[in-house]
């Protein structure tokens, strides 16, 4: 389970609608630690919120350090019977990857994944072939409803840790006009609130 589709196929059959990981951290913890990578799993919660289980994987103690970012969680499906196929099927269809997070964002943290372990493999098991370097995976399970128990409080654990990130990749498709069209630095932010409407 090294290639880019087989784990995000593997991904997409995870029902990880924020805040249930349904496994799909496990699927991620399973491939990373296989090729060397040190895995903590950490579960962040604060009243009125659910836990929420997040991903911190690295492989290598010294810097240049590159992270790869993302999120596991998806947006409810919906009205599944709207699908052509299961919203959690992970099928390919007419040579397409379908299922839910196939694009926001399991696709791309498979594919990042993927060929992280492609330059593992190529390295001698190592971030790089001098044997420098670090390489990371920060990955939370809250992103898409109230992201509250994810990224901020990661990367606040992993600063308390001492760890320090040269490098970021966030995998996760923003484009103008065509696939791969854009490269953008930063992130617009997120607000979250509840209305209520009398009358």
């Amino acid at each position: 389970m090294t290639d880019a589709l087989s784990i995000a196929r593997d991904l997409i059959r995870c029902p990880s609608v924020t805040p249930a990981d349904a496994g799909a951290l496990g699927v991620l913890e399973k491939a990373l630690g296989a090729a060397g990578f040190i895995c903590h799993r950490v579960t962040f919660s604060e009243a009125g919120t659910a836990d929420v289980d997040n991903l911190y994987a690295r492989i290598g103690t010294e810097g240049p350090h590159i992270t790869f970012a993302g999120h596991t969680d998806v947006v409810p499906p919906g009205d599944e019977s709207a699908w052509s196929v299961g919203a959690f099927s992970g099928e390919v269809k007419d040579g397409v990857l379908h299922g839910r997070g196939a694009v926001d964002m399991k696709g791309g943290i498979a594919c990042s994944v993927a060929a992280v372990l492609e330059h593992l493999a190529a390295n001698g098991g190592k971030p790089r072939a001098d044997g420098k370097g670090s390489i990371s995976f920060l990955i939370t399970g809250d992103e898409e409803d109230v992201s509250i128990n994810g990224t901020i409080k990661l990367l606040k654990w992993a600063a308390e840790r001492g760890e320090k990130f040269d490098h970021c990749v966030l995998g996760e498709p923003s484009n103008v006009e065509t696939l791969g069209d854009t490269i953008k630095v930063g992130r617009r932010g997120s607000q979250s609130g509840t209305l209520y409407v009398d009358g």
